[in-house]
């Protein structure tokens, strides 16, 4: 049976998963948006790299939620972009009406898919759709600590002059200002980060973190990230695809692990066929627990925006 991964939204978070969804020969991809002839246009531009990157599933633009049915992985990219002076709060109230809409649509076509927000503010709109679609709790994630722990990982490559795939690091909580970078996990090649850098170093590392995805904006003026939000969204939806067991920080639905009970916050898990296998939950201290509190003190004030 072939694989098949919908995207909704054909923005530059949505058009980019494709990209990489086709490049890594998921599945068929479908590209959907409420735009005529954006989502056709970039899937037929996309499909005809097929014979140069060696890719053979299709790739199909549309307009029709039907064209989605039986997905086995859903990615909601669609929503407000983020731009200079503006929170991800900011894009809640305009966003929670798209993420409602696109959720309901996708379950009803694909009743078995893996949901994966993408939209912000995250941990706000994954909490959305798992509420007005009443998904199980394991096949609705969010993308957050897979991209900030990216962003991470890099800056911590940047300073030790090291390859970013021998970066270990972990980025929890909330997908804004209050992540938490975790520093006492981190390491590269096994040896701690706290061994190679000072406390400043390792500080401002955090910061630039916790305030990345503005960096771009304040950069590109026009819009957000696209390049790695894109790909750390196929990373999830290949871990659902292939059933690979990856261990990756993600927004999922917590109950009483971390102390948290009732919300969608970031988390290492286990991804598999079935989505969220399990939470790997482990004992914080106590800055860690009080950085995780003001997390969800913002997510708690995001939901009740959301007047759902």
């Amino acid at each position: 049976m072939r694989k098949k991964i919908t995207i909704i939204g054909a923005g530059n978070v949505g058009a980019t998963a494709a990209h990489w969804a086709a490049a890594k020969n998921l599945g068929d991809v479908v590209l959907l948006d409420v735009v005529e002839g954006i989502p056709q246009g970039k899937a037929l531009d996309l499909s005809q790299a097929g014979p140069v990157e060696g890719f053979h599933y299709s790739v199909l633009g549309s307009n029709d939620y039907a064209d989605s049915a039986n997905s086995d992985v859903v990615i909601i990219s669609a929503g407000l972009a983020r731009k200079p002076g503006m929170t991800r709060d900011d894009l809640l109230a305009i966003n929670v009406k798209i993420v409602k809409s696109c959720a309901e649509e996708a379950v009803k076509h694909s009743p078995d898919c893996v949901l994966i927000v993408v939209t912000n503010p995250i941990d706000a709109m994954v909490h959305t759709a798992f509420t007005v679609t009443g998904h199980p709790k394991e096949k609705v994630i969010g993308m957050a600590g897979v991209l900030d722990s990216a962003r991470y990982r890099t800056f911590i490559a940047q300073a030790l002059g090291v390859a970013p795939k021998d970066v270990n690091a972990l980025v929890m909580g909330i997908h804004g200002d209050n992540m938490l970078p975790l520093v006492r996990l981190a390491n590269v090649g096994g040896v701690p980060l706290t061994d190679l850098l000072s406390t400043e170093e390792i500080d401002q590392i955090v910061h630039r973190t916790q305030t990345g995805g503005l960096e771009i904006v304040n950069h590109l003026k026009t819009g957000s990230a696209f390049y790695t939000p894109g790909l750390a969204a196929v990373e999830m939806a290949e871990a659902v695809l292939t059933d690979s067991k990856r261990v990756m920080a993600c927004a999922v639905y917590l109950e009483g692990e971390f102390g948290i009970d009732g919300y969608f916050l970031g988390a290492p898990v286990v991804i598999g066929e079935k989505g969220v296998e399990r939470i790997l939950e482990f004992e914080l201290t106590a800055e860690e627990k009080e950085a995780l509190a003001l997390s969800v003190e913002v997510v708690k004030t995001q939901m009740a925006a959301t007047g759902l």
